[in-house]
C-alpha cells in the first residue's frame, strides 16, 4: 500500500483504486492518477507508519514486468512529450531496457546513452539489434560531461559511494526540468 496519505475529498476525486484482481499495481495506478490530476508530493524523512510484512501479501503478486510497464507509460504519457530530445543517462543493462521498452517515437527522441564506464564509452554506440528499422538504430554513448541533457537517469541512487550523485551535482541540473530519475 502507499506511504502516502491524502484527504478523503481528494480521494473520492481521484477515484478508487483498481480493484482488478490479483497482479495490479492499484497503489501505483493510484498514485499515477494523483499526479494526472494536479496532486502534489511532500517528502516527510522521518517514519510515520509501520506496515507488517508477511508472505501473503498482495503485493507479491504483482509482477515486476508489470510495474515496469506501468511506469515506461506514465514516463511517457508525462515526461517526455516535453522534450523533443534527451538522454539516457546509463549505457548499461538498465538504460538499453528503458530504451528497448520505449514506443518508436520515444525511442526516436533518444539522441544519446552516457555514462563514466570508459568501456562503454569507447565501444561508442549502443545497437538495437531486435529493431525492426534498416539500418537498425546506433545510438552513441558519450562521457556524462559529454552529454547533452535533458536526461532520464536509469542509475540507483546510494550505490555508488556519492560518486554518481557528486557527477550530477556537478552539472547544476534542475531535477524536473533538465533530468528524471528513472531507477
Amino acid at each position: 500500500m502507499p506511504t502516502w496519505f491524502c484527504s478523503r475529498a481528494w480521494f473520492s476525486h481521484v477515484g478508487p483504486f483498481d480493484e482488478g484482481g490479483q497482479g495490479v499495481p492499484e497503489d501505483l495506478l493510484f498514485f499515477y492518477e494523483h499526479l494526472r490530476k494536479g496532486g502534489g508530493v511532500i517528502r516527510v524523512d522521518q517514519s510515520l507508519l509501520l506496515y507488517r510484512y508477511h508472505l501473503r501479501a498482495a503485493t507479491h503478486s504483482v509482477l515486476e514486468a508489470t510495474i515496469w510497464t506501468h511506469r515506461v507509460h506514465f514516463l511517457e504519457e508525462q515526461a517526455l512529450p516535453r522534450w523533443a530530445a534527451f538522454t539516457i543517462w546509463n549505457a548499461g543493462k538498465q538504460g538499453r531496457r528503458l530504451y528497448r521498452s520505449l514506443t518508436a517515437a520515444s525511442q526516436r527522441k533518444v539522441v544519446a546513452f552516457c555514462d563514466v564506464d570508459e568501456n562503454k564509452i569507447r565501444k561508442g554506440f549502443y545497437c538495437h539489434e531486435d529493431s525492426q528499422e534498416r539500418p537498425k538504430p546506433r545510438i552513441p554513448i558519450l562521457h556524462f560531461r559529454a552529454a547533452q541533457p535533458p536526461f532520464v537517469i536509469c542509475v540507483k541512487l546510494d550505490l555508488t559511494g556519492g560518486a554518481f550523485e557528486d557527477n550530477l551535482r556537478s552539472l547544476h541540473l534542475q531535477e524536473g526540468q533538465d533530468f528524471l530519475h528513472f531507477s
